[in-house]
C-alpha cells in the first residue's frame, strides 16, 4: 500500500505542505517496506484552476490509497474519494517522517469532508 504525503521537499525530514493541490510535492512511501519516492507536483502549482483535481488524478495513477496533507479543498477532495483514496487533513506543522509515523501506528482519522 502506497501513501502519499504533501511535502515542502523530496524527504523524510521535509514539512509537510499544508496545500494539496499546489503542494511542492508529494513523498509517496511504500508502507511495506518503507521505500520513499518523491513526486514534484510543480505542473500543478501554475495552473489557475484544477490544481487539486489534477493532482488527485496523478496520484491515482501512481497507485496512491491514502493522502495525508493540510488542506484540501472540495473538488480535490472529491477526486480523491472518487479515485478510492482516503483523506487526511490538518497534518501540517510537521514533518512528513512524523506523518508517516502517525498513518502507520493507526492514530489517525480519515476525513469524511474538505477541511476548510
Amino acid at each position: 500500500m502506497k501513501i502519499a504525503v504533501s511535502s515542502e521537499g523530496p524527504g523524510l525530514e521535509s514539512q509537510v505542505d499544508p496545500r494539496f493541490g499546489r503542494a511542492a510535492g508529494f513523498v509517496i512511501v511504500d508502507m511495506e517496506n518503507m521505500n520513499t519516492e518523491y513526486a514534484d507536483n510543480g505542473a500543478s502549482q501554475v495552473m489557475a484552476q484544477g490544481a487539486g483535481i489534477q493532482t488527485a488524478e496523478r496520484l491515482s495513477a501512481l497507485g496512491v490509497s491514502a493522502v495525508l496533507s493540510g488542506y484540501v479543498g472540495p473538488k480535490a477532495f472529491t477526486a480523491l474519494q472518487a479515485a478510492g483514496m482516503q483523506v487526511y487533513q490538518d497534518m501540517d506543522c510537521r514533518s512528513v517522517g512524523e506523518a508517516v509515523r502517525c498513518y502507520s501506528l493507526g492514530t489517525l482519522i480519515p476525513a469524511s469532508a474538505p477541511n476548510k
